[in-house]
């Protein structure tokens, strides 16, 4: 999800931008220390859009830069469990595919990609047994929130499912829910063991 945050933080503004409008020093400071900041509370910070108050400036004993207190607005990407997102595929391995959702990218483990069997072909494609439906590299899905993890806020983790209804490869949502085949001889006799036991 996409908010737009108010922070209010001291922006320390070194002696080298004493010479340039304190606007335009605090904005270029805020943009150095805040674009693409990380953090479990804000999320990811994508733009520094404004700022909308400056306090007066202090100046602390053996630093000799100012300090200004300063109101200013962030946009920012916070991901939500169980929010569904529009995305692309950017990869795919042998135990998923990787989707990139605005800012940051995700993972589909292989067994959450659809409701069949699916296998890993060597052309990096993953194709279902019976629905004969496949996911390449550049596909556009909709893929649902399952785990959020700042533990390494450098590098954020997200967890994906697609195997719920109105989810997956955009192509298989408009042609809507695969449909099995019906069981071949084999599979019949397996279905009935299982009802035996």
């Amino acid at each position: 999800m996409f908010y737009k945050s108010e922070i209010k933080d001291f922006i320390r503004i070194p002696p080298d931008l004493f010479n340039i409008p304190i606007e335009e020093a605090i904005i270029k400071r805020v943009r150095a220390d805040y674009d693409n900041f990380i953090s479990k509370d804000l999320g990811i910070v994508i733009e520094v859009s404004k700022v909308k108050d400056i306090g007066e400036g202090i100046i602390i004993a053996g630093d000799g830069a100012a300090y200004y207190e300063t109101k200013f607005e962030l946009l920012t990407f916070k991901p939500e469990l169980h929010e569904v997102m529009l995305g692309k595929i950017k990869d795919i391995a042998d135990f998923g595919a990787f989707i990139t959702l605005g800012p940051i990218e995700g993972m589909v483990h292989i067994s959450q990609t659809m409701d069949d069997f699916v296998s890993f072909a060597k052309d990096k494609t993953l194709a279902g047994k019976d629905s004969k439906r496949s996911l390449r590299v550049g596909d556009k899905c909709k893929a649902k929130i399952i785990a959020v993890s700042f533990k390494d806020t450098t590098n954020p983790k997200l967890g994906l499912t697609m195997r719920q209804q109105s989810l997956g490869k955009l192509e298989w949502i408009k042609e809507g829910p695969a449909v099995k085949s019906a069981p071949n001889k084999e599979e019949r006799k397996k279905e009935k063991k299982q009802e035996k036991n």
